[in-house]
């Protein structure tokens, strides 16, 4: 399921339209939206029963340029990561009939 498709099942399911629908998706997953910015200010957003969107600082460390096989130094970083929650794992892993 990609954005567009995201949008529309939202639509469908909440009796909308799709660009309302669009709105409120972008709401949260834009790169303004509600869970982008609380990651940028250092926060997390925790989603009880679906799971946790958080910051991890990554250290620098020396690479390897896969083209020249030359030495390169990364600087430290922040990445977004998720945890899943248990809820969403049991879901996702319950065997269907």
């Amino acid at each position: 399921m990609n954005k567009q498709d995201l949008v529309a099942a939202v639509a469908k399911r909440m009796g909308i339209t799709k660009a309302r629908a669009r709105e409120i998706t972008e709401l949260f997953f834009a790169p303004t939206g509600l869970i982008a910015s609380e990651l940028r200010k250092g926060g997390k957003v925790a989603i009880t029963g679906f799971g946790n969107f958080e910051t991890r600082k990554r250290a620098a460390r020396e690479g390897t340029n896969p083209r020249t096989g030359k030495v390169i130094n990364i600087k430290a970083s922040s990445t977004p990561a998720f945890r899943a929650g248990k809820t969403l794992k049991e879901v996702v892993n319950r065997k269907r009939s």
